[in-house]
């Protein structure tokens, strides 16, 4: 035990001038009472703001990504022919949607859903024709495509629902049978 004494004494001695003596001022007391007395500001949380904010933010971004998408109602760059055949087809296409969308139901659901795609497909190679006019200007094999493709739309969503009708007079005359 001495040993370990004499050894504390040593290393007391070896630090003896590198000690930090420096008396403490007379009002650091004081200080440090009215600190801590001092009531805090309460931080302000901009949870709320920051939300709002990322919820505009994300609100503006989904709308103009589906405005982007859709297609131009308006051909700015067509004759008055054009305008006028895009308008009538696109209401016949339109009013087709109608009457597909009505007959949804569980056992129409793939058929809709596949039908749906399909004219996403059909959608996208009118865009192109359309870009395509807008580019070249109107000539024949381009409103030939724009026409096709339209027709064609039409005639797949008249098939889509007359496949539906048989699919739903099938289930009903084999249901008659049944009973």
């Amino acid at each position: 035990m001495k040993k370990e004494n004499e050894n504390v004494d040593q290393l007391f001695k070896k630090f003896e001038n590198q000690w930090d003596v420096e008396e403490m001022n007379p009002d650091h007391q004081l200080d440090f009472l009215n600190k801590l007395n001092k009531k805090k500001k309460p931080k302000k949380n901009y949870y709320a703001v920051w939300g709002i904010a990322a919820s505009i933010v994300l609100l503006l971004g989904i709308s103009v990504f589906y405005n982007n998408n859709q297609k131009p109602k308006e051909f700015k760059f067509a004759s008055n022919e054009t305008k006028r055949t895009d308008s009538i087809f696109n209401i016949l296409i339109d009013n087709e949607l109608v009457k597909l969308k009505e007959k949804s139901s569980p056992e129409n659901e793939q058929i809709i859903n596949d039908a749906l795609k399909q004219m996403k497909v059909f959608d996208a190679d009118y865009q192109k024709i359309i870009n395509e006019l807008q580019k070249n200007g109107e000539n024949k094999q381009i409103i030939y495509a724009m026409i096709s493709n339209l027709q064609t739309r039409i005639s797949f969503l008249q098939t889509v629902l007359q496949r539906i009708e048989e699919n739903e007079n099938l289930k009903n005359t084999t249901h008659e049978k049944t009973l």
